[in-house]
Order: C-alpha cells, then sequence, then structure tokens
C-alpha cells in the first residue's frame, strides 16, 4: 500500500467515484479513483487526509472477497 498525503501529490487530478448506494445524505461514504497502476481510496468527509493507493489487483482481489462474502 503506498500512503499519499492530500492535495499536492496529483490527487487533484484523480476523478472521485463513489457508490451509487451511497445515498444522498453525504454522510460515511469511501471514493474511489483509478490511476495508472493504482486505486486510490479516501473517506468522503476527510477529503484532505492521506489517501491510501493500492496495486489494482490487491484492490480486485478485494472487491471480489467483499463480493462473494457480503462484506
Amino acid at each position: 500500500m503506498i500512503v499519499e498525503l492530500g492535495p499536492g501529490n496529483g490527487e487533484a487530478e484523480l476523478s472521485w467515484r463513489k457508490s451509487g448506494h451511497s445515498g444522498s445524505g453525504g454522510g460515511d461514504c469511501v471514493e474511489v479513483a483509478l490511476a495508472p497502476g493504482a486505486v486510490h481510496v479516501r473517506d468522503s468527509k476527510a477529503q484532505a487526509e492521506a489517501v491510501p493507493a493500492f496495486p489494482r489487483e490487491q484492490w480486485a482481489a478485494f472487491t471480489a472477497y467483499a463480493r462473494e462474502n457480503a462484506v
């Protein structure tokens, strides 16, 4: 896992997305942004905090596990 610190490390150039299941209340949402070779993850309420990035293979394994186990 790579951790980038907030804006200034290329984060502003990322296109952030959140799940359609997040609702419109703006509550607790996780946002992801795809970059070459990595998936960046952040808390929608703490956008200026450190942003972990995972290799795409690790992210794919995590999401497959979550789908299979209804996490």
